[in-house]
């Protein structure tokens, strides 16, 4: 446990938990968005799909202990991260020379800031009820409902454009901070950054779109 502290002191300690809290993240989201795809099955499945999780408790639990341990370390550590970068070089570069992924990489702390406020928004919304047309014995009307109401479909629109930005860096930079990085595969990590983070937002921007266009009722 001591050498485990000690690991998570360092810059390269600090990445590795970023990193692997990312993983656990990114399987969340990939999973949530799938799950919601039954909305374009029609009520009974999206219905079905939501029922299936709730007879399962185990699972269900298990996977929202993962995310509440996950989530606030995988914020905390960025941020304590980000001050360690920062106190290390207290002064400006005189002269800074950006790479390819630093603009994505600058982005980073407020696309985070736009997925904490849309994390909390969603949950408000489709868990508790608290922010618009709630019906906790058919989620699936609660969907619906929710999503044809214009401001909380720009919501999410907005949210999950944040959220493919983030994947991107978060997804390229995860594969170095584990140290499985070789310049011969680095563009495959381009690669894979750029399919995660577009078929997520793709994904999940589809739902409201498809509500509000009449796909699904």
């Amino acid at each position: 446990m001591e050498r485990a502290l000690t690991l998570y002191q360092t810059t390269i300690g600090k990445k590795a938990v970023v990193a692997l809290t990312g993983v656990i993240l990114v399987g969340f989201v990939v999973g949530h968005m799938l799950g919601n795809m039954n909305a374009y099955a029609g009520e009974e499945a999206f219905n079905g799909y939501a029922a299936a999780l709730r007879e399962v408790p185990a699972l269900l639990w298990g996977a929202r202990l993962l995310l509440l341990i996950a989530f606030p370390l995988h914020i905390y550590t960025a941020i304590s991260l980000a001050r360690l970068n920062r106190s290390a070089r207290p002064q400006r570069y005189a002269r800074k020379v950006d790479l390819v992924t630093s603009q994505p990489a600058k982005w980073m702390p407020y696309t985070g800031l736009i997925l904490l406020a849309y994390l909390l928004f969603h949950l408000a919304h489709l868990t508790f009820g608290w922010a618009g047309p709630f019906n906790p014995e058919n989620p699936f009307d609660t969907f619906v409902r929710g999503f044809q109401d214009p401001a909380i479909s720009a919501a999410y629109i907005v949210g999950n454009l944040a959220l493919g930005l983030h994947l991107f860096h978060g997804v390229w930079s995860m594969f170095q901070s584990l140290g499985a990085s070789h310049p011969k595969y680095d563009g495959y990590r381009v690669d894979l950054a750029i399919f995660l983070s577009a078929i997520i937002t793709i994904g999940n921007i589809s739902f409201p779109i498809a509500v509000l266009a009449g796909v699904i009722q």
